[in-house]
């Protein structure tokens, strides 16, 4: 029963797919996803849908390679952006860039058109390319240390609890002394800078930075690095408020994350979504239930974020999936099975598309059967279902407008009206170059901040003790010259020239290298008094 077949048909709307076609007849606004498939029908007069005021309650777009995953999640950010909601896809394969260009008519398209009752017209959407630091093509989107804060850098770093302790005196540090830690180089220069002789008194009384502990951060900044981390820190800031932006004609921005070399840079990807999650769950009010999310984003290939994840990192992103929700911002995850999603993080997932599974190894048969009994109740058989499925076809359970779950429903989804396929290299650069935010956040900029301050207090302070031996040298010189001429006096020896002290201290050099430590210690009593405005993202 429910199996997938070519067959089209018109079933009795009292029986069993009536009910489950019930369940799906939502007064207020929905997104469609397609027709419901059952004993072996597709049955285009029984639409499956998804109610728009559902998708802050999260949710999840699962199945084996090649079932469809990546359509589905362009036909839902379709038609999100024709209802005006924001969307934010991180694209980690490149193969969604598509969605800002018209899709190509064909055989197949209409056949499917046909089989589900859509009227499918090629349609390309408003959208934004960006990339992590400037890697590859799009927008930059960066961050400052500083702004990234020692929390969610403790963590990605996978410091312990002494070690992550030790990290916040030293941004503590760096906050009360207005020294901006902008990229991760100005870190580094705050952790060397608490452990040297000049440093070790600044944090005593606060409990101190040990040699052994500076040495871990340093080690894991420069494994962190190694991920390209590096490109990510820095300014501009990126203001994730630009996700939030709909077009001229009133439909949602959709922005494409571009990761194509993700794969080998995975932490590089957690930390993004850490930050970016964080970054809006600070900014963005408590709205509450919308009658539409304010936005939705999509993270493809999510085993590459939990693989190998920090418990610390997998309760971070737990809490802040449950907590964003009230802000009016929905998450799906999209990856090949449920099992790739941490328990915790999938019970707070409302809405649920899983495609087809395999089951060839002892392994994926366990898989399957855990992912069946994660299903409400249904008629279908699941297990025998999920293994039948046919490429865009899926198994759907969402929630309704009362907020319980919809019966689950074997749906032959609808075709993306976007182009199915990555667009040209070349197309997408243009397109990220023409952006009004191309000229905000292409160029960075390496402004003063910690590590050039403590580098020209450390030259100062170099000098400083030149200057006070080279002093001291020129006044045992001039001791000497004196004791000389009181000698010479009985014998009439004529007026001593300059001492050499004398000579030193009235020279050029020395009234330029004065000059040099006035100004350097007027900056920092500035800065003492007036601090660093913080800024405004």
């Amino acid at each position: 029963m429910g199996e997938s077949t070519d067959a089209t048909t018109v079933a009795d709307p009292t029986g069993p797919a009536g009910q489950i076609a019930a369940g799906y007849a939502f007064t207020g606004p929905a997104l469609d996803l397609g027709a419901l498939l059952w004993d072996g029908a597709c049955l285009p007069d029984h639409r499956i849908r998804i109610c728009l005021s559902m998708l802050n309650r999260h949710g999840l777009v699962a199945g084996a390679t090649g079932t469809g995953k990546t359509k589905t999640l362009q036909l839902v950010a379709e038609q999100l952006s024709a209802h005006g909601v924001p969307v934010f896809l991180a694209d980690v394969k490149g193969d969604v860039s598509g969605i800002t260009a018209p899709g190509t008519r064909g055989e197949r398209i209409d056949e499917r058109a046909r089989d589900v009752a859509q009227s499918w017209e090629p349609t390309g959407y408003p959208g934004e390319f960006y990339s992590l630091g400037g890697i590859g093509p799009g927008i930059p989107v960066r961050s400052t240390v500083t702004a990234f804060g020692p929390v969610l850098l403790a963590k990605v770093l996978r410091l312990n609890q002494t070690q992550e302790q030790s990290l916040g005196l030293i941004f503590h540090y760096a906050d009360t002394k207005g020294l901006e830690l902008i990229d991760l180089k100005d870190l580094r220069a705050v952790v060397a800078f608490l452990v040297s002789d000049r440093g070790k008194a600044e944090l005593k009384g606060i409990g101190g930075l040990s040699t052994a502990t500076a040495g871990v951060i340093l080690r894991a900044l420069t494994a962190f690095e190694a991920q390209g981390a590096a490109e990510f820190f820095g300014e501009p800031a990126f203001d994730t408020g630009e996700f939030l932006r709909t077009a001229a004609d009133g439909r949602g921005v959709v922005s494409v994350l571009e990761l194509p070399a993700v794969q080998d840079r995975p932490q590089l990807f957690s930390t993004f979504l850490m930050w970016l999650l964080a970054d809006l769950y600070t900014d963005l009010p408590e709205v509450g239930d919308l009658d539409k999310p304010k936005l939705v984003f999509f993270f493809d290939e999510a085993h590459l974020l939990f693989g190998g994840a920090s418990k610390a990192f997998l309760e971070s992103v737990t809490q802040t999936v449950r907590l964003i929700r009230s802000k009016g911002v929905g998450v799906f995850f999209v990856t090949q099975t449920p099992k790739d999603v941490p328990a915790d993080v999938l019970a707070q997932l409302g809405n649920r598309v899983q495609h087809a599974l395999r089951a060839f190894t002892p392994d994926d048969a366990k898989a399957l059967k855990a992912a069946a009994k994660t299903f409400p109740y249904s008629a279908y058989d699941l297990e025998k279902l999920l293994t039948g499925l046919g490429t865009g076809e899926a198994v759907v359970t969402v929630l309704g407008e009362n907020g319980a779950p919809t019966p689950v429903a074997a749906t032959r989804l609808r075709a993306p009206q976007s182009l199915m396929a990555p667009i040209a290299a070349a197309d997408l650069e243009q397109a990220a170059k023409a952006s009004p935010l191309w000229s905000r956040y292409a160029q960075p900029v390496d402004r003063e901040s910690a590590y050039e301050r403590i580098s020209a207090e450390q030259a100062a302070a170099e000098a400083r003790a030149e200057a006070a031996a080279a002093a001291a040298a020129a006044e045992k010189e001039s001791e000497a010259a004196r004791k000389e001429a009181a000698r010479a006096a009985g014998r009439g020896a004529p007026k001593a020239a300059r001492s050499p002290a004398e000579q030193v201290l009235g020279s050029g050099l020395f009234r330029s290298l004065a000059r040099s430590i006035g100004t350097q210690l007027g900056r920092e009593i500035s800065r003492s008094v007036f601090g660093t405005a913080r800024r405004r993202r």
